[in-house]
């Protein structure tokens, strides 16, 4: 079976079954990984070398661990499937949405600081609106679109092995989940997790200029969305974030939509005013997480025909 076809079927049996909750997930282990090799590195005094050592070994033994894996098709497509996170980052976004249409404030608040690092308390409607948007298209970049480009860059690479594809993007999955455990700007993190943010945003950066530039506004003219405006958004505040990397998605997608991102964001008790990103033409509406859960598919879908295509053009 060819690595084209192997990915076209994970990707599918993501969107059919979102993350298999009841069997082990591939990520839960590397977290648990990362969990006891910083209870050993983080009592030595230099924090930065320490950090730089726990991002090496977590990386080297996945891409190991993986590559032996990989050599068993069957072992290799449900690992590959794993990677994806398509449907569980639309079922996240609908669950806000469903909390909301109930009116139930605190449980929306609740079941959002599932998602996000911000402080959401204190948050009112819109606030948990413009949450949820800006997480699902920071995460069309994390979960969908960048493993996915990593996967067709290690097929390309190895491209008579059964498991470049599944090395590499799992690779990358253990860089993101570094990131989002130890790549935090606080007292403990600080130092131990600045190699893992800073790689976080070096193998960031081709996929969310990919999805920002070229798969939200490919979907906002099939969506039927304003196209237009999200190309002209994505190029004039595609730099206004902290992050290099979360303004590209987030730009395009609120070109797409007519609204705006940024604003009073409140993180571990501490208030930031962020960047302005898009024209508030209009509030945010709760129909605006349906709208961006459908820029997600469809810059998902256009995703994966590009890395099919390119596989399959590369064997001719």
């Amino acid at each position: 079976m060819s690595i084209a076809l192997k990915i076209l079927i994970a990707y599918c049996l993501d969107l059919v079954l979102g993350d298999p909750y009841r069997i082990p997930h591939p990520v839960q282990f590397i977290g648990r990984f990362i969990s006891k090799l910083e209870k050993v590195l983080y009592g030595y005094k230099n924090k930065r070398l320490c950090g730089v050592v726990l991002c090496i070994t977590v990386i080297a033994v996945t891409f190991m661990v993986t590559s032996l894996l990989g050599m068993i098709e069957i072992v290799e497509i449900y690992l590959l499937y794993t990677i994806f996170a398509t449907r569980c980052l639309a079922d996240e976004g609908n669950k806000v949405y469903s909390i909301l249409e109930a009116e139930d404030m605190e449980r929306a608040k609740k079941e959002l600081s599932y998602l996000v690092s911000r402080d959401t308390g204190t948050m009112e409607e819109r606030d948990i609106i413009r949450s949820t948007l800006e997480t699902i298209s920071e995460n069309t970049v994390d979960g969908i679109i960048a493993p996915m480009f990593y996967m067709v860059v290690g097929a390309l690479i190895f491209p008579n092995s059964p498991w470049g594809a599944l090395a590499f993007g799992m690779t990358y999955k253990s860089i993101n989940t570094l990131d989002s455990m130890v790549g935090y700007k606080n007292d403990r993190y600080i130092d131990f997790g600045r190699f893992s943010a800073r790689l976080d945003d070096l193998v960031n950066l081709i996929p969310a200029r990919v999805t920002g530039m070229i798969l939200y506004p490919a979907a906002s003219l099939f969506l039927r969305y304003d196209h237009r405006s999200a190309l002209r958004v994505y190029f004039r505040d595609r730099k206004n974030h902290a992050s290099p990397n979360s303004a590209h998605p987030e730009a395009a997608a609120a070109g797409a939509l007519g609204i705006q991102f940024g604003g009073e964001t409140s993180y571990f008790g501490r208030v930031y005013n962020k960047p302005t990103i898009g024209d508030r033409l209009r509030d945010f509406e709760r129909d605006d997480i349906k709208k961006n859960i459908n820029l997600m598919y469809g810059a998902s879908l256009m995703g994966i025909i590009m890395a099919v295509t390119i596989l399959y053009m590369n064997t001719i």
